[in-house]
């Protein structure tokens, strides 16, 4: 059964219009919203069935089979034409004058919706929370994978529905939703600085050091003539001078160089030789000769 015409038939609505943006009549602030305005015809014939109020709609593309839905504002359109936010049009891939069919729906109330804002500078508005309620007040429903735009200070803010529960499209009048909010678009995560290796503990790096390092020996060179021949042995000291001493030799290319007593000490150092400590005024005792390469 039809209704005069414009294809009305059984106990549900669903009728094609041509669309046009709000920007067409004077209703600016239908841009902050999601509802349409119709036609006359269309409120006669929604009045006649048992529909659920407030009347939900279902929009659809049938050219990019792309679906959304609103709510409706007013019944004043010219026949065969309906009204809508721009931002409705962009996200059903609409042009101005193309065809759109409109369908009476009941969609469950919401329980849950994710939120995605396009840029994060929404994030940094003082109280992004309470913008964010003040314009869903000016809403009846969201769907999944639109977008809707929040106007704030002279500026557009774009925010995606990314998931809404427990379904695809939902009623968000007079119901308790919980809303969770994703990274925005164009966040990046700071990147992360490369670990640096754990600087060794000082007891350690002196261990190492001294693992490392060269064990200093003082007075290890063997002795040698400044005149350049070969190192004789000294002979023993003589027994008049009472002195049972022993010197220690320096071994010098397998050879065992004897020090002298006290009385040719000059003798000795002329050969290139340090002697620290002398035999005078002290009793008979073990000398020990260190010899010092020059």
């Amino acid at each position: 059964m039809f209704f005069e015409g414009y294809g009305y038939h059984g106990r549900s609505f669903e009728q094609t219009y041509r669309c046009y943006p709000a920007s067409f009549i004077d209703k600016p602030q239908l841009e902050n919203g999601d509802k349409i305005i119709m036609p006359p015809s269309a409120l006669d014939r929604l009045a006649s069935l048992h529909i659920d109020y407030p009347m939900l709609f279902e929009l659809r593309n049938a050219s990019t089979e792309r679906v959304s839905h609103c709510g409706v504002l007013e019944f004043i359109a010219e026949e065969g034409m309906i009204y809508m936010p721009y931002w409705m049009m962009q996200n059903l891939f609409l042009q101005e004058g193309d065809i759109v069919t409109v369908k009476n729906v009941t969609l469950p109330k919401g329980k849950y919706v994710k939120l995605q804002p396009h840029t994060k500078d929404f994030l940094d508005i003082s109280n992004p929370k309470a913008i964010l309620e003040t314009t869903l007040r000016n809403f009846s429903c969201l769907t999944t994978g639109d977008s809707i735009m929040v106007a704030y200070n002279n500026k557009k803010y774009y925010i995606d529905i990314v998931e809404t529960k427990p379904s695809n499209g939902i009623s968000i009048i007079e119901t308790d939703c919980e809303v969770d909010f994703a990274p925005p678009l164009d966040y990046k995560e700071p990147e992360r600085a490369a670990p640096s290796r754990p600087n060794k503990a000082p007891a350690e790096v002196q261990e190492a050091a001294t693992e490392v390092e060269p064990k200093f020996n003082p007075f290890t060179g063997g002795a040698r003539r400044l005149d350049g021949k070969p190192l004789k042995q000294q002979p023993p000291p003589s027994s008049s001078s009472g002195s049972s001493d022993k010197q220690s030799g320096v071994t010098n290319g397998g050879k065992t160089s004897a020090a002298a007593p006290s009385a040719q000490t000059s003798s000795r150092q002329s050969q290139g030789k340090l002697v620290f400590g002398s035999n005078t005024n002290r009793a008979p005792e073990k000398q020990k000769a260190i010899s010092v390469q020059f």
